[in-house]
């Protein structure tokens, strides 16, 4: 049996598409000429990824996932949870070739790690991308060693869309995943990458990606190698996620209008009350729970921020210092 190429992959997978398309009346209308760029969009970035799309092997656990190699002296963006508890890994590329990587650090609450190759050489590599500017509907290949290596195939090619964005930074697709498929990369039709797979969903269309975005914001942490966090199912009631301690009642034209203030929370010990309206932090706009806790999402407990809010009509300031979910309501932990 002849397995199929990428190139071939890209193919069929536009191919599927086309069909697709012709029998759902309410979806977009693809012309011939449209699927022909757009199948070499999908094969110039399956080309590209090919090189820099690896696979992590721990003999000391017999676990395996997979990375992506985003620098040219290998640096490799992962899963947090790929390597956790280990310290070194085989990294294995797609011709087969294995070299020597060295874990450092991740930050398990966004499921996102690095590992550095221990050979001080030139490497193959993609470029990073920028996950804040994803929208729902918007094109994306996904690669990854599926399965774990397998010499007698390159990693298999997922085409889909996005159609999830989460305010932590996570992106979901339904560009199908499987076991072994963690940590590997998810592209724009850039070929830059931005996001790395966390969880395979409940369906195909249900697939996780923690955004290139959630790196960069811990970027210093990570290649000094910190661990830190803890891994959930569901980011949103990560225990270890920062708040301000107040629910949100709404969105107005201002801001957001408070609900419950949580007793001795940061919001508490600050003295606002329900109905105060924050307009921003740090000079920042908030114009939504999500806008609010993507703002949140850039920050960790402990850090201090200004908060600007609205009072009957009156224009306040405070300074508060960030608390963990876990902190403010216990039965978090």
């Amino acid at each position: 049996m002849k397995l199929a190429s990428f190139g071939e992959q890209a193919a069929l997978i536009l191919s599927a598409l086309a069909i697709f398309s012709e029998a759902a009346a309410e979806g977009p209308a693809f012309s011939p000429e449209h699927l022909r760029a757009l199948q070499s969009k999908v094969h110039d970035v399956a080309g590209k990824g090919l090189t820099a799309t690896v696979s992590l092997f721990s003999e000391a656990s017999e676990s395996s996932g997979s990375g992506v190699i985003i620098s040219r002296n290998g640096l490799i963006l992962t899963a947090g949870h790929v390597v956790e508890g280990l310290e070194e890994v085989t990294v294995v590329f797609s011709d087969g070739k294995q070299a020597r990587g060295k874990v450092l650090g991740s930050n398990l609450s966004k499921d996102a790690a690095m590992v550095k190759l221990a050979e001080e050489t030139e490497w193959p590599f993609v470029e990073l991308g920028d996950s804040r500017g994803v929208e729902i509907g918007d094109f994306v290949v996904s690669l990854g060693h599926a399965g774990g290596f397998d010499a007698l195939r390159t990693p298999p090619v997922r085409f889909g869309r996005v159609v999830a964005l989460n305010p932590l930074g996570f992106i979901g697709s339904d560009c199908a995943l499987i076991g072994g498929d963690s940590g590997g990369p998810l592209f724009n039709l850039k070929g830059e990458v931005i996001a790395i797979h966390s969880s395979i969903g409940a369906s195909l269309t249900a697939n996780n990606h923690t955004g290139v975005q959630n790196f960069k914001t811990d970027w210093d942490r990570l290649i000094n190698g910190e661990t830190w966090g803890r891994l959930t199912m569901n980011p949103l009631m990560n225990p270890d996620r920062p708040v301000i301690g107040f629910n949100v009642a709404g969105a107005v034209e201002e801001g957001v209008r408070l609900g419950e203030v949580y007793p001795d929370s940061p919001a508490d010990v600050a003295g606002m009350r329900r109905g105060d309206i924050v307009v921003s932090i740090d000079g920042q706009p908030v114009k939504s729970l999500r806008g609010l806790q993507g703002i949140l999402s850039g920050y960790e407990p402990g850090n201090e921020v200004k908060l600007t809010y609205n009072r009957g009509g009156e224009s306040r300031t405070c300074r508060v210092k960030l608390a963990r979910l876990a902190d403010v309501m216990p039965e978090q932990k």
